[in-house]
């Protein structure tokens, strides 16, 4: 049996360390990935800084890490659709002692078969591995049902159901954004987004129908006025750290929603106001939720598969390689916490 190392986090706020751990094992449902490629995100380095303060379920030492892609080495029991040797990219990260298999920063990781998609053999690992963290984001806040409840994308345009319906995206251009852009369109829905004006043409060939600047201090009524005689289905809002732009963007999102025909839902992938007008629905995104429901089965291992293979999603924003092996992922993470802008930091392994 190989080795396996992780790179490990053994308490708040230390340094991250490798060392090597038990080589992990294939429980029912359950896939053993050889990582090749890891991507960065920001809940990794808020996991490290803040510990148990933001999260109370974390255990020390854990394997952090939610973006993985690489090859199946071993198949569990009640699996389906997998097998030795296949390419795929997952989300990991549940963080509740054992060091956590399901960690990503390990040679070897242990992903949920409804939380892992095959992808095409001509891919590269590390044009790809920053998809799930946004997929699964994109997926929880779009179509399950505590949040805007859409029917779900299908990856064979001609066997998509148009819904008449229209969702706004705001923040198109982050990688949530985008996932969310091509899944809504492969749903049935037009979107509109907001991103930055240099990134009007790129949301748009995503899928978009129309985009208006975020900084614009007119938006709100540009956005009204491009629903005039359309029905929304609710909105869905990522916008980054900054407290007066998630403030600006919940804001807007709720004045859009409560002035418009249609839902009054808003799914947010920041932290909701404490306080709401009668009749708006909000709820933060988590996005590991979809593995406990139908939807996880069915973006990861149904849509996105054949979506990859016949190029009507493709992997956006731009995979950036920063470095490769486990050592690597550290300097990473500090390269994240200085601000990063329509890309996704990847290290090979």
């Amino acid at each position: 049996m190989p080795s396996n190392y992780a790179l490990l986090l053994k308490g708040k706020n230390e340094p991250l360390v490798v060392e090597e751990v038990a080589f992990p094992t294939a429980e029912a449902h359950r896939i053993v990935v050889r990582t090749r490629a890891v991507a960065v995100n920001q809940a990794d380095f808020f996991l490290q800084m803040m510990g148990q303060d933001l999260f109370p379920w974390l255990e020390f030492p854990v394997v952090l890490g939610f973006d993985v892609a690489g090859e199946v080495v071993a198949v569990g029991p009640d699996v389906e659709g997998f097998q030795l040797g296949d390419h795929v990219a997952g989300l990991g990260g549940s963080f509740g002692g054992d060091l956590n298999p399901r960690g990503a920063f390990q040679n070897y990781v242990v992903l949920d078969d409804n939380m892992a998609a095959t992808i095409p053999d001509a891919m590269s690992y590390e044009n790809i591995v920053g998809l799930p963290v946004t997929v699964s984001t994109a997926a929880c806040g779009l179509f399950m049902p505590d949040y805007l409840d859409l029917q779900f994308p299908q990856a064979d345009p001609s066997a998509r159901k148009q819904t008449g319906k229209t969702i706004l995206v705001w923040g198109g251009a982050t990688g949530v954004g985008c996932a969310a852009i091509q899944m809504g369109v492969a749903a049935g829905y037009e979107v509109i987004t907001t991103c930055s004006p240099k990134n009007y043409e790129y949301v748009q060939r995503l899928g978009a129908t129309a985009a208006f600047d975020y900084h614009s201090s007119t938006i709100s009524d540009d956005l009204k006025a491009a629903f005039t005689g359309k029905t929304c289905a609710g909105a869905l809002a990522i916008a980054g750290a900054d407290p007066v732009g998630c403030k600006e963007a919940i804001d807007a999102c709720i004045e859009l929603v409560a002035n418009v025909p249609g839902d009054k839902a808003v799914a947010l992938a920041m932290r909701p106001p404490d306080s709401l007008p009668d009749g708006i629905r909000i709820k933060f995104i988590f996005c590991s939720d979809i593995k406990d429901n139908e939807v996880g089965g069915h973006i990861f291992n149904t849509y996105l598969p054949e979506a990859l293979s016949n190029g009507s999603f493709v992997p956006a924003p731009k995979h950036e390689v920063v470095g490769s092996g486990l050592e690597a992922i550290e300097g990473a993470l500090e390269q994240l916490k200085k601000g990063v802008s329509a890309k996704k930091l990847v290290v090979s392994i």
